[in-house]
C-alpha cells in the first residue's frame, strides 16, 4: 500500500527529474495525527528566485490515508466489526482524493499597471495557466495590493490550482472521469491498470495500487508547474490580448 513517504519521494524525485528547485517542509498534528507536506518550487538557483515566479505546494495526508496504507480496506473493517461483503469501508471508490494546493506569486516589484492593463492580465495569465495545466480542476487569478502613498498599489500577481489524485480509487486516474468530462482523454492513457480483486475471509476487496501510476502524474504535475512558472514569468512582457 501506499505511504505518506511514498508519496513525498515521487513528488520530490520528479521535481528533480523536471529541474525545479524544491524547499520542502513537513509537519504533524499530534492531536488529530494528520500530516502535512508544502514545498515552494521554482526554476532556477535560489539567488534569483526573489526576481521569478515561484510554486508553493502543499497536500494533507490524513489518519484515514494512514489506516488505508498500514491495513488496507479489509484492516480498516475489521476495526469497527467482522467480515460483512456489503460494508461500505470495503468499497474505497468513495474515499475523497488526495488533493495538491498549487499557490503561484509573481511578484511586481513596484512595476506601474493601471487598473484594466491588470485586469488583462489576470485574464490572459488565467487563459495562459490553463492551457499548460493538463491536471488542475479549477484556476483561480488574483492579486495582492499594498497601501503606498495613500492608495493601494498591486504588489503580486497570484494564482491558485488545484489536483485531484485518487490515490484509494480502485480504477486510478480513470475513478476521475465519471465526475471530471474534462478528463476524457486519458480514459485510454498507458497508466496501467490497478484494479485488483482479493479474497479476504470470504469477503472480495477491491485492492487499489497507486503506487504503479502515481509516479507519472506527480511526473505530470511537475511539468505543469514548469510551464505555468514560465507562462508567468512571461505574462509581464506580453502586451494585453485585445479580445481581453
Amino acid at each position: 500500500m501506499l505511504t505518506y513517504e511514498e508519496v513525498t519521494g515521487y513528488f520530490l524525485k520528479a521535481a528533480d527529474a523536471t529541474g525545479l528547485t524544491v524547499h520542502p517542509e513537513y509537519w504533524m498534528n499530534t492531536r488529530s495525527l494528520e500530516r502535512e507536506f508544502a514545498c515552494t518550487c521554482h526554476i532556477g538557483s535560489c539567488d534569483e528566485a526573489e526576481e521569478h515566479s515561484s510554486c508553493s505546494i502543499s497536500f494533507t495526508w490524513g489518519s484515514l490515508d494512514t489506516a488505508l496504507s498500514l491495513d488496507g480496506p479489509a484492516g480498516v473493517c475489521e476495526f469497527f466489526h467482522g467480515p460483512d461483503p456489503s460494508c461500505p469501508h470495503l468499497q474505497t471508490s468513495a474515499i475523497p482524493p488526495l488533493v495538491l494546493d498549487l499557490s503561484y506569486t509573481l511578484p511586481l516589484h513596484g512595476t506601474a499597471i493601471s487598473e484594466e492593463t491588470l485586469l488583462s492580465l489576470l485574464q490572459l495569465l488565467r487563459l495562459r495557466a490553463s492551457e499548460h495545466s493538463r491536471r488542475t480542476t479549477e484556476t483561480r487569478p488574483g492579486v495582492s495590493v499594498v497601501l503606498q502613498d495613500n492608495r493601494l498599489v498591486p504588489d503580486v500577481l497570484t494564482l491558485q490550482q488545484r489536483v485531484e489524485i485518487p490515490i484509494w480509487h480502485p480504477d486510478g486516474m480513470r475513478g476521475l472521469l465519471d465526475d471530471s468530462p474534462e478528463l476524457d482523454g486519458y480514459e485510454n492513457s498507458s497508466y496501467p491498470d490497478e484494479r485488483e480483486e482479493v479474497e479476504e475471509g470470504g469477503v472480495e476487496v477491491a485492492t487499489p495500487h497507486p503506487e504503479l501510476w502515481l509516479p507519472q502524474v506527480m511526473q505530470d504535475v511537475c511539468q505543469d508547474i514548469i510551464c505555468v512558472l514560465q507562462a508567468m514569468d512571461a505574462a509581464l512582457s506580453l502586451p494585453p490580448h485585445p479580445l481581453l
